[in-house]
């Protein structure tokens, strides 16, 4: 077998460290200023995570944290099925920021067939590889593939005492306290519910415009609830808002 020898002149070398270069420099454009993420101190990125779930669950849910240079790893195992993590990357935005959070749970289909799409998309973004494009165009092109399945009957609860994330327009980042249930409603529509697409006080929210095998049928909780919610909380949105004072509600 013979083998082939390649060299490279100086110019050839130089050449391709630049070409390399602009790829990184190019990639780094197309992800945006915000798109290192902080790593959250562990215990309140915990209590957060688990603040998610109703409290009869917390005690025995498995926890994900998230290493912003690798992607999320179990931080305790739990027993009940149920996971939880705090979501710091909307992967269908346009736009990657680094104050997005919003803690998520789900029960053990969810962790099956869901989850697998945050873990896919925090080890693309953690890796600086990828483009914001580039990650919209491989998740969606796994769910096309069949990779991301539609889950089967199942909840998601987001009981946490509050949420940064988009308005509904899509517009603004805010900081909301919207705690609220999930249920599964793949390739569902708000039609299919009897919803009015722009819901009213009380109504169901449906996410997903019929297009997305993880679209979900949203029911907000009640004012006494998430007021009871808020209060036995009131420690952990201290704590959220002295780490960051855009945890603060309202801040944008």
């Amino acid at each position: 077998m013979k083998h082939l020898l390649v060299t490279f002149t100086p110019r050839t070398r130089w050449s391709l460290l630049l070409c390399f270069g602009l790829a990184a420099h190019f990639n780094s454009l197309a992800q945006g200023p915000n798109w290192e993420l902080e790593k959250m101190p562990e215990a309140l990125e915990t209590d957060f995570a688990l603040s998610a779930l109703p409290p009869h669950l917390r005690g025995g849910a498995t926890v994900y944290l998230l290493d912003p240079k690798k992607g999320y790893y179990v931080a305790r195992k739990g027993t009940n099925g149920f996971i939880c993590f705090v979501d710091r990357t909307e992967w269908d935005r346009k736009e990657y920021r680094n104050d997005i959070a919003s803690p998520i749970s789900y029960d053990a289909e969810g962790a099956r067939v869901i989850f697998p799409v945050y873990m896919d998309v925090a080890v693309m973004r953690a890796s600086g590889k990828y483009s914001i494009e580039q990650i919209r165009e491989t998740v969606d092109d796994k769910i096309k593939k069949g990779v991301y399945k539609a889950p089967h009957p199942g909840i998601s609860y987001m009981l946490g005492p509050l949420m940064r994330t988009y308005n509904d327009a899509g517009t603004k980042v805010i900081t909301i306290n919207v705690p609220h249930y999930m249920f599964y409603a793949p390739y569902l529509t708000a039609a299919d519910f009897g919803c009015r697409k722009n819901a009213g006080d009380g109504e169901p929210i449906v996410l997903g415009e019929g297009k997305s095998p993880h679209g979900y049928a949203i029911i907000f909780v009640g004012e006494k609830e998430k007021a009871k919610i808020l209060e036995d909380q009131k420690e952990l949105l201290q704590r959220l808002a002295t780490y960051k004072p855009y945890f603060q509600t309202g801040q944008m």
